[in-house]
């Protein structure tokens, strides 16, 4: 058996035309959808990451503007700035980039973001909803694996899954979004006493820790789905390359279908940004026009 390539990039390319459509409807109406990125200090780390979400947002129909402030930029004025992005009616995402200064505490700044301009689906509002199976602004990156795993020919009511990691944006969400969708699932984290006894059980494999070669070949059933969140760098002979948290090479030869790093699930998370974007700025226009609509007297 070799394992099915899954290709995210043709899904996430799907998604963005659908939001295309949605965006200059809305565009149309007056309600052009704009994010903003917002970087502080050394945007080194950033830069591809920016470079590539302005590049989708472009395809997608969505305005784009990267904003960077000073590495200086104390806490308090970030609030400001993000309160102010929180008001202006023609902004209607904001993106935090990481990584920040050290004096810049990330959850903080997370809070600070209006939860209708939450387009990441980090404020503690937007995560929590997915527990009332609200989906309506959720974690792009755990969101993106879960829709992944709907494009395969699998029933999700009864799905036997289990996720390896348990973080509040990716692997937590995951459990949650899956469970909405009437699957069985066990999350697996570092005080874990047999992850592979877990994993060797699932029909499908959500890994998202940030360790390549975490799971093998041998941790995976037969025919499985492994839907692979890990980033990682790795230095090779042939030079730093990027991987996942799964051994390509021994998993591909079990799993039924697989997702390549890059280009499986990090084209999608992108795209779902993107839809993320059109749905805050549809809720905005929709909060907008209840909150002043003329109404007869």
């Amino acid at each position: 058996m070799r394992a099915a390539l899954i290709d995210g990039k043709a899904i996430g390319a799907k998604l963005r035309a659908e939001v295309a459509v949605q965006a200059n409807k809305l565009a149309n109406e007056g309600w052009q959808p704009k994010l903003v990125s917002v970087s502080v200090g050394d945007t080194s780390a950033a830069e591809l990451y920016v470079r590539n979400q302005q590049k989708q947002a472009n395809s997608a129909g969505v305005d784009f503007e990267a904003r960077n402030y000073p590495a200086e930029t104390s806490l308090e004025q970030l609030i400001g700035i993000l309160q102010g992005l929180n008001g202006d009616p023609r902004v209607n995402g904001i993106i935090i980039q990481r990584p920040l200064p050290d004096h810049i505490p990330v959850k903080v700044l997370q809070k600070a973001v209006h939860p209708l301009k939450d387009v990441e689906g980090m404020h503690p509002a937007s995560i929590g909803n997915i527990v009332y199976n609200d989906l309506a602004l959720g974690p792009c990156t755990a969101v993106a694996a879960v829709e992944i795993l709907k494009t395969l020919p699998l029933q999700m009511e009864g799905l036997n899954v289990t996720v390896i990691g348990h973080s509040e944006i990716v692997g937590k969400p995951i459990a949650f979004l899956l469970m909405g969708l009437g699957a069985t699932v066990t999350v697996c984290h570092h005080m874990t006493r047999s992850v592979a006894m877990h994993s060797r059980a699932a029909d499908a494999v959500f890994v998202a820790v940030g360790k390549p070669g975490l799971v093998t070949g041998d941790m995976l059933k037969p025919g499985a789905a492994l839907i692979d969140i890990g980033i990682n760098r790795i230095d090779t002979p042939e030079g730093p390359r990027t991987v996942g948290d799964a051994d390509m090479a021994s998993c591909a030869e079990v799993a039924g279908w697989i997702t390549p790093v890059p280009g499986g699930v990090g084209p999608v998370t992108v795209a779902t940004l993107m839809k993320n974007a059109v749905l805050a700025t549809q809720m905005q226009m929709d909060h907008y026009r209840g909150a002043y609509a003329q109404t007869d007297v």
